[in-house]
C-alpha cells in the first residue's frame, strides 16, 4: 500500500485547547504543574529517578499470568509479562476504558503510540527493557458512552438489557442482535472482514464479561507488538493504594490539594476534572455509586448501603475491590502498581493530570512523563484524489468550509465578486467626505462617522450577495468540496473521535495496524495525517 505522510503541528489544526498547546510549547504558564517535560530529556529523567519508587513486581506478574490464563498469548507478551519482574524493566502506560469494540479510533492510536515509544526505548537504552501497557478502565459505568459506537453511518448502541454499574463486570450474552446487525453491514467482502467477524465473535460471544471480551480483542489486535492488557479491577492490587483509600474516606486531602491546583490553573485556562470531598465509588453486584460522608456515617448514593467508621475500615480491609478511584485517584493507583515511566493519553487526560502532581508529591507517589497521544487522520484514495484535484494541500483540510470555498472561488471563478480595489477607492472618497464634514463644523463628525459605517456595512453585505452569486455559478465544485470536507471531518469532528477501527481493519486488515506503526512518531508531539494513495 503506497501512502504520503504530513505531520502537522498541532496548532494549525485549530483542535485542541491552549492548554494543551501550552504544555508542548513548554510554557511558563505551565512549568509548575508537571515534573518531567514531553521530550526525550523528560522521558531520560524518570527513567533515571523511577527506580527511588518501588513496586510490588511479584503481584504485578502474578496477577498478569492469572489475567491471561485461558488465552492464546504470543511470545512477546509472554516474555514482557516476565521481564517486569526485573528492576530494570519499566512500562509505557495507556489507559482507556474497554469502548464497545474499541469505541473511537483514538483507543487504537494511543495504544500503537505506547508501542512504538517502547520499542524506541528499547533500542535507545539496551540495557533497560520497556514494556507498552494498556491500563483497562473497566469499573467506569458509564454505558452509554463505552456501549455506542458508529460504523458505515450507522450508530450502534447497546442497551445490556437493564444491566447497571461496572461496564467492565457486564455479562456480554445480549450482545448477539447488535453484532448481527454489524455482521450485515461489514466489508468489503474478503479475508480480512471474515477474520475480523471471526475475532469480534470470539470476543464477545465467548466471553462472559466486557471486561475479558475487551482484554480479547485488544490481544488479539497487539499482541504480536508485545502489548501487556492489565484490567486493575483486582482486590490485590488495590492493597497497595488502600492508606491513600482509607485517607480520602476519611480525610478529604485529595480534596484540598486539588482543589488548590484547580483554582490556580482556572485562572487562565479551562478545568477538565474536579475533586469531590470523597473521591471513590462503591462497587458490589450491579452498582457503582458514589460514597459519601454524612454525619458520623458514610453512604452509598442511591442505595441503602452505609457504614460505621468501624464498619467502613473493616469493608476496605475485606473487599478493597469494591472500592473504586474516580478521576483523581485513579493516576495514583497505576502509578503504585506499573514500573510506569510514560503515560499517554489524549488532550483531556493531559489537562486532568496537570492538576494531580501537587496529590502525587502529597502520597509520594511517581508522577511520570506526560505525553499527549498522536492524533491521526486518514485520507482514503478517493479522497486524496478528490483533494489533489481541488487544488488543496492536506493542511488545508484543517480549515473551515467557508475558508475553502472562498479559497476555491479566488483561484478558480471570475473574480468578479470581490471588490477589495473598489472598497479602497470608496474608503478614499469616504475619508475625504469626512474630511469636509469635519472642516465645516468638528460637531458633524460623529455623525459623519456613523453615516460612513453604514456605507462600509453596505459595501461588505454587497460583497457577500456577489460571492453567493458566484458560489452558485460553481455549484457542482462547491458541493465537492462541502462532501470533500464532511467525508474527511465527519460531522466537522476529527475522525479519532468518530470512526470506529472496524471500516478500516475490515478493508486492510493487520497493515492497517503496521501502517499506524511504521508512522507514528511518539515524540514529535504533531498530527500525523496519512494520504492513502490510489
Amino acid at each position: 500500500m503506497d501512502i504520503d505522510c504530513t505531520y502537522l503541528p498541532y496548532n494549525e489544526t485549530a483542535y485542541f485547547t491552549d492548554l494543551v498547546l501550552d504544555y508542548l510549547d513548554g510554557s511558563d504558564a505551565l512549568k509548575n504543574y508537571y515534573k518531567y517535560t514531553p521530550d526525550k530529556a523528560g522521558i531520560k529523567q524518570a527513567i533515571e529517578e523511577r527506580p527511588g519508587f518501588p513496586v510490588n513486581r511479584k503481584l504485578l506478574v502474578e496477577t498478569l499470568q492469572k489475567q491471561y490464563e485461558g488465552l492464546q498469548v504470543d511470545e512477546k507478551v509472554t516474555k514482557n509479562i516476565r521481564l517486569l519482574s526485573q528492576e530494570n524493566t519499566f512500562t509505557i502506560c495507556t489507559a482507556h476504558q474497554p469502548n464497545l469494540l474499541t469505541g473511537y479510533l483514538y483507543f487504537i492510536y494511543k495504544i500503537i503510540h505506547a508501542i512504538k515509544l517502547a520499542d524506541d526505548l528499547n533500542n535507545e537504552y539496551p540495557g533497560k527493557h520497556f514494556v507498552p501497557v494498556y491500563y483497562m478502565g473497566s469499573e467506569d459505568n458509564d454505558l452509554e458512552e463505552l456501549g455506542t459506537f458508529r460504523y458505515a453511518g450507522q450508530k450502534f448502541v447497546w442497551d445490556a438489557k437493564g444491566q447497571t454499574g461496572a461496564v467492565g463486570r457486564m455479562k456480554t450474552e445480549s450482545l448477539k442482535p447488535l453484532l448481527g446487525d454489524l455482521f450485515k453491514l461489514l466489508g468489503p467482502p474478503g479475508p480480512n472482514a471474515e477474520l475480523l467477524q471471526k475475532t469480534i465473535t470470539e470476543a464477545y460471544l465467548k466471553h462472559k464479561t466486557i471486561a475479558d471480551a475487551t482484554q480479547y480483542l485488544v490481544n488479539e489486535l497487539f499482541g504480536r507488538f508485545g502489548l501487556v492488557i492489565l484490567n486493575p479491577d483486582d482486590a490485590e492490587l488495590k492493597r497497595a493504594i488502600l492508606p491513600i483509600l482509607q485517607d480520602d474516606l476519611e480525610n478529604h486531602i485529595a480534596y484540598a490539594i486539588v482543589n488548590e491546583t484547580t483554582d490556580n490553573l482556572s485562572e487562565q485556562y479551562k478545568i477538565q476534572a474536579h475533586p469531590r470531598y470523597i473521591n471513590l465509588f462503591y462497587m458490589k453486584d450491579d452498582i457503582r455509586e458514589r460514597i459519601e460522608k454524612k454525619g458520623g456515617n458514610w453512604i452509598v448514593l442511591n442505595t441503602d448501603i452505609k457504614w460505621t467508621a468501624d464498619e467502613l475500615k473493616a469493608e476496605l480491609e475485606q473487599h478493597p475491590d469494591r472500592f473504586s478511584p474516580n478521576v483523581i485517584l485513579r493516576g495514583i493507583f497505576q502509578e503504585r502498581i506499573l514500573p510506569n515511566i510514560v503515560f499517554i493519553g489524549g488532550g483531556a487526560e493531559v489537562a486532568y493530570w496537570l492538576e494531580l502532581k501537587s496529590l502525587f508529591h502529597h502520597y509520594k507517589a511517581f508522577y511520570p512523563t506526560v505525553l499527549l497521544r498522536q492524533s491521526v487522520q486518514w485520507i482514503t484514495p478517493q479522497q486524496d484524489a478528490l483533494r489533489k484535484k481541488l487544488g488543496f494541500s492536506v493542511a488545508d483540510m484543517f480549515k473551515s468550509e467557508s475558508s475553502l470555498i472562498r479559497y476555491y472561488i479566488a483561484h478558480h471563478g471570475t473574480n468578479n465578486w470581490q471588490t477589495a480595489d473598489e472598497m479602497n477607492a470608496i474608503e478614499e472618497v469616504l475619508m475625504q467626505l469626512k474630511q469636509k464634514a469635519n472642516a465645516l463644523d468638528v460637531t458633524l463628525n460623529a455623525s459623519a462617522e456613523a453615516v460612513l459605517a453604514r456605507i462600509r456595512k453596505q459595501l461588505v453585505n454587497l460583497e457577500k450577495k456577489m460571492l453567493r452569486a458566484e458560489k452558485r455559478k460553481m455549484q457542482d465544485q462547491v458541493q465537492r468540496i462541502i462532501n470533500l470536507k464532511n467525508s474527511i471531518f465527519p460531522d466537522y469532528k476529527l475522525q479519532e473521535r468518530q470512526d470506529n477501527f472496524v471500516g478500516y481493519y475490515a478493508a486492510l486488515g493487520p497493515q492497517y495496524l503496521d501502517v499506524l506503526y511504521n508512522n507514528i512518531a511518539p515524540l514529535r508531539n504533531q498530527f500525523l495525517v496519512i494520504s492513502q494513495q490510489a
